[in-house]
């Protein structure tokens, strides 16, 4: 009888290791395939961040479900808005293979803002051509807490070089649109990160706010932003206080809910930090349900600037007005604070331009070269010459000018549990006019329009938030600013979930 054996001819054998083979691949293409599975959009659109994380939770997706969906969704709308400029596709599915923390976000996709925020092994560029290629040796603390809430980092958003503009738009990556009309400005210096929250690609994202660039872009884009009191979140190990204190990042996001709970998942000092906020009471995702008593709000309907504030942006705060009385809350006109116009933005000048020239100098010497005017964007090589002439005496009056300035806008508003104006003093504007490339006379005047109600929070240190409740008529957000005391977050938090429950915005969204 003829063994088996003898009949496995190495023609056979070859066959049997094919087929094998061919089993073995057609299990990792199926692995693959599996990974690369993406929740439907309609499906992933539906949901704020909690609510993604609280599917994954459940087992009803998987993190790779979700990744891929906002991956699917930033190539299908990047190309017209240009919000996403460094993509870190491998990276985020890298993260998912090696296995997410237990965190409160665990497996929802997110993306830096790219500036200021270190990432070990990536580029932040800082949105300028002298950093196009300058990647950090470790993470920044913020970052660290985010990956530990368990979101999964996949890219990095525009942002003009060196936050210096309220709009999003630079040398290096170009302009950033705003998804509701692509000829506005999506606002600055977070307009990457609003772009791409407003266009569906992630439901939140990092920011950062050293004048109104998380308000201002949450404004444009019709979100959620709130900058939280001085020293909330951490800035090391890269930075001791970022513009002497006037920058400070969190996120803009589409529900109120999840600011909250990203709050609460990165907020607190690490050692060393210079600025320390007041403590929070309790979490702040436990203030979003909770019901805020009756307020007594201060209505400013102007600037202390000289600037007349637009039919629409007034049109805004008299709705929002109406609607806190509707819900029961005390409301009362309120002057602007007591502040000089003609010298209010100068020690901000000087601390942005002493920081501008320490970061310049510090990537000089990383590239052994000193930065030539081909480097950097037309105003920021204006204000760097200006500013190398800054002396230290220069700095410390800036700095405590600027801390006298913050005094009084907290003693003019002490007796509001919040303060209502616009955020903006005008819409948002078509982009070119805000651009550091434009050295023309509308600059100026455009730059003070974006700002006059934003930077005095930043001098402060105080909370304020954007909140999405009107849309002009030709359907483009306009956004209402509610500030409160130092360390008042919780307060504007429980305010902001009552508006939004009041009128809803969760849905308002571009047709992109």
């Amino acid at each position: 009888m003829e063994s088996l054996g003898s009949r496995i001819t190495r023609r056979t054998f070859l066959e049997a290791g094919a087929i094998a083979a061919a089993s073995l691949a057609s299990g990792r293409w199926a692995l693959a395939e599996a990974e690369r599975r993406a929740l439907p959009y309609s499906d992933y659109a539906r949901h704020d961040a909690i609510g993604l994380a609280q599917l994954v939770a459940r087992g009803e997706v998987q993190p790779s479900e979700l990744l891929e969906a906002a991956i699917a969704r930033s190539e299908a709308v990047n190309p017209k808005i240009n919000a996403v400029v460094l993509e870190h596709f491998a990276r985020g599915r890298a993260a998912l293979r090696e296995g997410l923390p237990q965190g409160p976000f665990r497996g929802v996709p997110f993306m830096l803002k790219d500036l200021g925020a270190g990432l070990a092994g990536t580029i932040t560029t800082n949105g300028s051509r002298f950093f196009a290629d300058a990647v950090a040796s470790r993470t920044s603390t913020l970052v660290e807490r985010y990956e530990a809430a368990g979101l999964v980092i996949f890219g990095k958003t525009a942002s003009p070089e060196f936050g210096a503009t309220s709009t999003t738009e630079s040398k290096l990556w170009g302009k950033t649109r705003n998804p509701w009309n692509l000829e506005l400005s999506a606002g600055g210096s977070s307009g990457g990160a609003a772009a791409a929250i407003a266009a569906g690609i992630v439901p939140a994202a990092h920011a950062s706010d050293g004048g109104g660039s998380i308000r201002i872009p949450a404004a444009n884009c019709g979100l959620f932003g709130i900058k939280p009191t001085r020293g909330r979140t951490p800035q090391g190990p890269y930075v001791f206080d970022a513009w002497g204190g006037l920058s400070i990042a969190h996120v803009i996001s589409r529900s109120v809910r999840d600011s909250a709970a990203l709050l609460d998942a990165t907020q607190g000092g690490e050692l060393g930090d210079p600025w320390m906020a007041p403590a929070r009471v309790r979490p702040y995702l436990d203030e979003v349900a909770a019901p805020p008593g009756r307020l007594r709000i201060g209505v400013q309907r102007r600037s202390f600037m000289p600037v007349e504030t637009h039919a629409e942006c007034l049109a805004a705060v008299d709705a929002a007005a109406k609607l806190c009385e509707s819900l029961g809350h005390h409301v009362e006109e309120i002057e602007p604070p007591p502040l000089p116009p003609d010298r209010f933005f100068e020690p901000m000048v000087v601390m942005k331009g002493t920081a501008l020239v320490m970061s310049v100098g510090a990537r000089q010497q990383v590239l052994g070269r000193v930065v030539t005017q081909a480097d950097l964007e037309t105003r920021n090589w204006s204000d760097y010459q200006d500013a190398l002439s800054f002396t230290a005496p220069q700095y410390e009056i800036a700095r405590q000018t600027a801390y006298a300035f913050g005094r009084i806008v907290v003693q003019h508003q002490k007796r509001f549990d919040a303060v209502l104006s616009p955020t903006l003093a005008v819409p948002p504007p078509k982009l070119g006019i805000l651009s550091l490339s434009n050295m023309g006379d509308d600059f100026a005047p455009a730059a003070v329009a974006t700002s006059a109600f934003t930077a005095m929070y930043n001098i402060s240190g105080q909370p304020a938030m954007s909140v999405p409740l009107h849309w002009s008529e030709a359907g483009i957000p306009i956004g209402t600013m509610f500030a409160g005391p130092p360390g008042g977050e919780a307060q504007l938090f429980r305010l902001a979930a009552q508006l939004e429950a009041a009128r809803p915005w969760h849905d308002r969204r571009p047709a992109i």
